[in-house]
């Protein structure tokens, strides 16, 4: 190790032990001389991880790459701008879903009752909107709310009382799917108003090209700067920050990812208000997981429940929460279902919807285990899920056949999921 490692390493364990005596021998994180090695030591950090067993989100961008170069070769339509814009709209509601179900994901614990919740606020805004002419905002408000009333209800059952969270959430996938058909009363279905907000929810593209190349400048500057930012103020106070050249790298990477489906949108209709709302819920999300201490204690009471309590942290209290922004989130991805059949109707919810939220959480990377995964897997997960089901379905395969795949598919990354922590078992890293 260099003379300028050493000190710097040597400054953040004094500065975070200083009762330690001097002559003692700092214990360094790792990760602060991973930092400071710049790219070198981030490859050799990836090597190290791939030989743990820590994969990440290695697989599923890989399979994403393969099932396009599929579905490409069987069909040239595939990757055309029409058939990945109609993708990405698409997979918004599941996706938005899926966010809500990774919160529940990361306490090791699940949430059967996203598929009915989501009916449940489709039902809510027509009822309110359509048959009783309330404000249309004001009934997507009653709804997202009546989402988390929901959820924080399933959380008290599961936090206070101690019923496994199994069982509070298959009941609650029973009373809600009762409650909507109650609400949507005899009649079953109730159009909506496909100029209103909900209709316009996958209805809606920005035509003019400056709105997608504006919306991938302005996430690739801020990344910048932000990056920048924290590298001044990691130097000022003297702990290993990252090199510019690593910066400029990881924007370049960004720039690649943004304005790249702006080119694809830009040469269909435009960017379409679903995917922009899609990534705003996802940048919020990950800045609340990574980023905060309600996330910090998300990701601890994921790894261990009896130590959490001992450090002091509200385990009911953050239990209750996370269910509840799974409700949240449910009744959010029932607005956009409701917008993409211009309806709210009895089938709202039902078939292979929950199987398909959680699917897109666990295939993009999250664990069923508890203590992994970021809000970004639910598009990665979502992507691969629906770009099957698009694939399958320009090649005329029966609803049957897609369900069998989406499972093997499944099946397949719970595996890996179960193998990796096998690995890292071994190689002392879970």
């Amino acid at each position: 190790m260099s003379t300028e490692h050493h000190t710097a390493a040597e400054e953040v364990a004094r500065l975070a032990n200083p009762a330690a005596p001097a002559d003692a021998i700092p214990a360094v994180d790792p990760r602060l001389l991973v930092r400071e090695q710049g790219l070198s030591g981030y490859l050799s950090e990836f090597g190290r991880k791939m030989k743990a067993g820590d994969l990440g989100s290695i697989p599923v961008v890989l399979g994403l790459i393969i099932i396009w170069g599929i579905f490409q070769g069987l069909n040239s339509n595939f990757l055309s701008p029409e058939n990945l814009s109609n993708i990405a709209i698409t997979m918004v509601a599941t996706g938005m879903m899926a966010v809500g179900i990774i919160f529940v994901l990361l306490l090791g614990e699940i949430d059967l009752s996203v598929g009915s919740v989501s009916g449940v606020s489709g039902a809510i805004v027509a009822v309110l909107a359509v048959t009783h002419g309330v404000n249309e905002w004001l009934a997507i408000l009653a709804a997202v709310a009546g989402g988390a009333l929901i959820g924080a209800l399933h959380g008290f059952f599961f936090a206070k009382i101690g019923a496994p969270a199994f069982a509070v959430t298959l009941s609650g996938l029973l009373f809600w799917s009762g409650a909507m058909l109650q609400i949507l009363g005899s009649n079953g279905t109730i159009n909506l108003d496909p100029d209103g907000v909900v209709g316009k929810l996958t209805t809606y593209y920005f035509s003019d090209v400056a709105a997608g190349y504006g919306l991938a400048a302005v996430a690739v500057v801020a990344y910048f700067l932000a990056s920048y930012t924290d590298n001044r103020r990691r130097e000022a106070a003297g702990v290993p920050s990252r090199p510019l050249s690593e910066v400029l790298l990881r924007t370049g990477l960004l720039a690649v990812f943004t304005f790249g489906p702006a080119v694809v949108f830009n040469q269909y209709k435009g960017l379409p208000l679903a995917v922009v709302l899609f990534v705003l819920a996802l940048v919020g999300t990950d800045f609340v997981l990574r980023r905060t201490t309600f996330g910090r204690n998300v990701f601890a009471l994921g790894g261990s429940v009896e130590a959490s309590r001992r450090a002091g942290i509200n385990v009911n209290g953050i239990r209750i929460a996370v269910f509840a922004i799974a409700g949240t989130f449910a009744a959010i991805g029932g607005l956009f279902w409701a917008s993409k059949i211009a309806a709210a109707n009895q089938s709202a919810g039902a078939g292979d919807l929950l199987m398909n939220v959680i699917a897109a959480a666990v295939i993009g990377g999250t664990s069923l285990f508890g203590g992994r995964g970021r809000t970004w897997n639910a598009l990665l997960g979502v992507m691969v899920i629906t770009s099957i089901q698009y694939g399958l379905a320009l090649e005329g395969i029966a609803t049957p056949i897609q369900y069998m795949i989406t499972g093997a598919v499944l099946l397949a990354t719970v595996v890996i999921d179960s193998v990796t922590r096998k690995t890292q078992k071994t190689a002392g890293r879970a």
